[in-house]
């Protein structure tokens, strides 16, 4: 009988053949790669697995996010931000503006899609992903769609998943403990005694934000890190190092930015803040490690206002012990411990991505992998990498593209075959299989092939 039960369930399941790329994600670099695929006109379906685009930047973000880098580095493919924008956006500002592109390019992901599983089928040539959730067709009711096609777009990004590291005696600390991801202002917390494990962009920015609302942060730095002004003499840090690598090998262009950032920072490893042996770029290079860009923490750490602390040893009611044998009074703990892929959780057979869910081969030959796999977002390059991936791999499927005719009007090459023989891809009958106009909204006119 189980074996009756998983035939049902599998010949039952709601199959869509789409006449294009499988996009898995409607962050910044599945839109981008939309916008690069809709400008060649490319069919194609965006799954997330939330309800809106940009889930992280929509839902997992604190109000005070401005972008750390200067917005021409963060700008989406074909549709520059608006002149009117400041040149560091606002989180809001950013947000909208993704609004905005998802509207010009008429991008409408299939939101509420969680991906379970995704495999390439060396039988028929083409992927199957199988994503949980409610179903449009099916009145809103949870359903599995498995969707079939010849490319899958991984652009779910390196940010994913929120890490949580393992802290002793967590369960005995009785206060309030968060990830920086559910954090989302410092009002919340006036009065109070906060402890910030880490010490990255985000790790900095709350605890300024909590100097701003009046609590009493301190902040846990257990590696070195290296800390560097946003701007140098007007000009964006980030700007200024892209203009070195180009001229300068990369040891050279790292010499210069740590004296530039002595000279405007002072000595920042009295203040706890030790500096790695290898430079910035070397780190962002290698490790894909990105330095911190001071928008007034460094400051905040001078006047005491915020308290650099060591690792933590252990947790007890009301109290860290730190490793250095120091006991602190705590009210709250916000965990900025960062976020990883979850690529491995979903994508099977596949040996393109690492065990920590990034692309084994490194940048810039990241995009592209076997079988008409592609990762669009995982350069540890920021927009202007993922843009960068966006474009290559638009280019690339839609010169690989040939003429797919809408299944009921005859499909030709190897998934003509296929939609041919249904059965073949475990498809009990055609009804079963829709055709990625359904999704689209796209009219296909008889005798036309499908763009």
């Amino acid at each position: 009988m189980a074996g009756l039960t998983e035939q049902y369930d599998f010949l039952s399941r709601r199959c869509v053949w789409v006449n294009g790329p499988i996009i898995v994600g409607a962050g910044p670099s599945g839109l981008a790669v939309g916008a690069c695929l809709r400008e060649q006109d490319v069919p194609f379906v965006i799954l997330e697995r939330a309800d809106c685009i940009a889930s992280l930047w929509q839902n997992r973000t604190y109000d005070r996010l401005k972008l750390h880098l200067p917005k021409q580095f963060c700008q989406l493919p074909r549709l520059p931000f608006p002149e009117d924008y400041p040149e560091y956006p606002s989180r809001k500002q950013f947000i909208d503006y993704l609004e905005s592109y998802a509207k010009h390019f008429e991008l409408s992901p299939r939101f509420n899609q969680s991906v379970q599983s995704a495999k390439y089928d060396e039988t028929s040539g083409l992927w199957r992903v199988r994503a949980a959730g409610a179903c449009a067709e099916a009145g809103n009711v949870s359903a599995d769609v498995e969707y079939i096609g010849r490319w899958l777009v991984v652009a779910t990004g390196e940010n994913a998943e929120k890490v949580v590291p393992e802290l002793e005696g967590l369960e005995e600390f009785g206060g309030d403990v968060k990830h920086v991801c559910d954090y989302k202002s410092g009002e919340a917390y006036r009065g109070k005694r906060v402890l910030v494990v880490g010490c990255g962009n985000s790790g900095m920015e709350v605890s300024l934000d909590l100097c701003d609302h009046d609590a009493s942060p301190s902040m846990v730095i257990r590696d070195s890190v290296h800390v560097l002004p946003r701007e140098v003499l007007g000009k964006s840090t980030f700007e200024l190092a892209v203009l070195l690598m180009k001229w300068l090998p990369l040891w050279l262009a790292d010499k210069i930015l740590l004296v530039l950032a002595w000279l405007v920072l002072g000595n920042v490893e009295r203040f706890g803040l030790r500096r790695p042996s290898a430079g910035p770029l070397e780190l962002k290079n290698t490790q894909g490690k990105t330095p911190v860009l001071d928008i007034g923490a460094l400051g905040k750490i001078r006047s005491g206002d915020i308290n650099v602390v060591t690792g933590i040893k252990r947790l007890s009611p009301g109290k860290v012990e730190l490793v250095d044998g120091r006991l602190l009074d705590v009210d709250s703990i916000i965990l900025a411990t960062g976020y990883r892929s979850n690529v491995p959780q979903w994508l099977q057979g596949c040996d393109f991505f690492s065990k920590d869910g990034l692309p084994k081969s490194p940048f810039p030959n990241g995009w592209k992998g076997k079988s008409g796999l592609y990762a669009v977002g995982f350069t540890r390059r920021g927009l202007s990498g993922a843009s960068s991936d966006a474009v290559r791999t638009a280019m690339d499927i839609g010169r690989l593209q040939q003429p797919l005719h809408c299944f009921c009007h005859g499909t030709t090459g190897k998934a003509g075959k296929i939609l041919q023989d249904p059965q073949r891809i475990g498809v009990k009958s055609m009804l079963q299989l829709y055709s990625i106009n359904d999704i689209t909204g796209i009219k296909c006119k008889e005798g036309m092939p499908v763009q």
